[in-house]
């Protein structure tokens, strides 16, 4: 009985092996798998590349290839529009490859995956925050590099949507007759954000608004 016990385990041991690799097609080499995820990716296919890079990524993670794919499967889910998955991605990436000469590349695309999730005024504003917060860290570590230019020009779409947003609440709390909170963000919008349209409009509404903040 406990020959038997073993035998069986031994057969289950081995065909759980062997179904472990055929599910995993082993027979593809990395340089296969990275053939494929181009091909994919070249061809907007990008769920397929996705497939290709994450399997190179899992079974080949000391290839030379792998840390292509890592960058790669973040592309993809930008391009898919998957901007959270995009953005773990890249800040993956940059923690793993502090060093490599794609981290311009990579700070941009995450600032990128932010800023493309900008919504109007009256929306949540930490995307433009975010996208903020990447695009002034490639500048500063990075100015020379040609990611700094199209970071620049975003820099000025952020800060007016931030600007914006702050005016909305501001605008939002003198209707509700909350003057001291009206004030604050207004002399905060005036502060932080002295170039702005936005703050010429709060520097006409602080006296009346300090004004009824100080009858209260």
């Amino acid at each position: 009985m406990k020959k038997l016990f073993v035998v069986l385990t031994m057969i289950v041991l081995l065909s759980g092996c062997s179904l472990f690799e055929s599910s995993h097609d082993m027979g593809k080499s990395a340089e296969e798998l990275a053939s494929e995820g181009a091909s994919a990716f070249i061809s907007e296919d990008y769920k397929t590349a996705i497939k290709a890079y994450t399997d190179l990524k899992d079974w080949y993670p000391f290839s030379r290839y792998a840390s292509l794919a890592e960058l790669k499967i973040a592309d993809a889910h930008f391009s898919l529009e998957e901007y959270d998955e995009a953005i773990l991605g890249y800040e993956e990436f940059e923690k793993m490859h502090p060093k490599n000469d794609a981290i311009p590349y990579v700070i941009y695309r995450t600032g990128l995956s932010w800023f493309n999730q900008l919504g109007t005024v009256d929306r949540d504003h930490t995307p433009a925050k975010n996208s903020l917060i990447q695009f002034n860290r490639l500048m500063d570590q990075f100015p020379e590099n040609e990611y700094a230019k199209p970071a620049k020009e975003n820099i000025k779409k952020c800060l007016d949507n931030l600007s914006g947003h702050e005016l909305y609440v501001a605008n939002y709390y003198m209707k509700a007759k909350k003057y001291k909170a009206a004030l604050k963000r207004y002399e905060y919008i005036v502060e932080n954000y002295p170039e702005s349209k936005e703050s010429k409009e709060a520097m006409i509404k602080i006296p009346e608004c300090r004004a009824l903040a100080n009858k209260n």
